[in-house]
């Protein structure tokens, strides 16, 4: 498969996804939920178009996942847009533009990003990766009135309505997450030794604190042993001979960088420590980080989905997988079959969109905000039995519920049972 790290594909998509902003006046500054009865349009849309914002990063080391946060709306807008565009709730049918802006996972880009967006127009901010960089303008979009929705973070703070009125995420906290692995550790009746390895920001502290409080009171796990390493580092090698030394027969891995992942799962092995592994959502692509990591040495890798995989067989003829795939290619300016489950994810951000433009009475933000946060059982394309879009419950992201998986030597499949 190629990699969707190289500069030329990064380059096609943002070619694909970039379009000349609108200018436009008049803008509501009403809080959402408020009503905006009568409000003059908000900038980015028109009676036939609107236009969204997406920064993440496409250079870097998390240039895989983020060009397919982009290549997903993108194809999914795409397909939707040549078909004739959306029927709005105020009955005006309109085409929907994405338009990218790399960040680079760096807050300060990312910042930078957004003021553009807010020169630039853009209707509202979506889609894009990272905990530190939509935390870095969060207080500004607030501040602005500018929707952020649908943003690949788990951090609960995007969900809580007070706190961030114009925010939301997509994806599972973090908590949910954690949460799920523990309780399938828990019920497995063994005795197992658990060694930790988080990312000291608020992602790796909020997979742990879901996986801790899931085990609680379960006398068969144990924690023999936690560190932590900095988003910034090039290595992780010395807290996993450390944790190693532990004894644990599983590592709770909670880590979002990329090559670190790879080279764990590869350090590992040259120490002769072989315990199972859990891997967040974000960090688990069979194809980008398990085969090159060497990951058929383990016992067991699990991790955590809401997401049909095109890679495994058992979806390879399933109407969804075959309708992304096309689309992908299409309309994403992206031929491979996706590495990474963003592409999946900011795919389902697009049919969320799309039911809260059905819903949306007036072209103002205040009027998206309150269709957004009305959403309950939404069947997304792509999304595995049992899962479904809620944008009801104060507190949750777009998607709440996980399957926990087992890696199988090409894909995942579920499990119903830790072993």
């Amino acid at each position: 498969m190629k990699s969707r790290k190289k500069s030329g594909g990064v380059l096609g998509i943002v070619a694909m996804a970039s379009i000349a902003a609108l200018s436009l006046t008049g803008c509501t500054r009403t809080a959402p939920g408020e009503g905006g009865g009568g409000s003059a349009a908000a900038p980015g849309i028109t009676d036939t178009a609107i236009t969204l914002g997406v920064t993440t990063p496409l250079s870097g080391a998390t240039a895989g996942p983020g060009t397919c946060t982009v290549a997903g709306v993108t194809a999914y807008f795409g397909s939707v847009n040549a078909a004739g565009g959306v029927k709005f709730g105020d009955g005006k049918t309109r085409t929907v533009n994405i338009k990218a802006y790399d960040d680079a996972y760096d807050p300060q880009k990312s910042l930078a990003n957004f003021q553009q967006m807010v020169s630039d127009n853009m209707f509202a901010v979506t889609a894009g990766l990272g905990t530190p960089t939509n935390r870095a303008f969060r207080d500004a979009a607030i501040s602005a009135k500018v929707p952020q929705v649908l943003v690949m973070t788990g951090d609960p703070l995007f969900s809580d309505r007070k706190k961030s009125p114009w925010q939301l995420g997509f994806v599972p906290i973090y908590q949910n997450e954690g949460a799920a692995f523990g309780k399938l550790l828990a019920e497995s009746k063994a005795q197992h030794k658990v060694a930790l390895l988080s990312q000291n920001d608020d992602y790796g502290k909020g997979y742990v604190a879901g996986f801790k409080e899931a085990i609680k009171g379960a006398s068969n796990i144990s924690v023999v042993g936690e560190q932590t390493y900095e988003a910034t580092d090039t290595s992780v090698d010395a807290q996993l001979t450390q944790l190693a030394s532990s004894g644990a027969d599983v590592f709770f891995n909670a880590m979002s960088i990329t090559p670190l992942v790879i080279s764990s799962l590869q350090k590992a092995q040259q120490i002769g420590w072989k315990p199972s592994w859990f891997l967040p959502s974000n960090t688990s692509s069979p194809t980008a980080i398990l085969e090159p990591g060497g990951a058929v040495a383990y016992p067991g890798v699990y991790t955590v989905s809401f997401a049909k995989a095109p890679q495994s067989p058992a979806f390879a003829k399933d109407a969804d997988v075959v309708k992304f795939l096309a689309d992908l290619k299409q309309y994403g300016n992206y031929p491979d079959v996706p590495a990474f489950p963003h592409c999946m994810w900011s795919y389902m951000v697009g049919a969320t969109l799309e039911q809260a433009f059905k819903d949306m009475k007036e072209p103002t933000r205040d009027s998206f905000m309150t269709s957004l946060r009305n959403i309950k059982g939404l069947k997304a394309p792509l999304m595995l039995e049992g899962t479904a879009v809620d944008t009801t419950a104060d507190g949750q992201p777009a998607v709440s519920s996980v399957l926990v998986q087992k890696y199988n030597g090409k894909g995942y499949a579920t499990a119903e049972n830790f072993g």
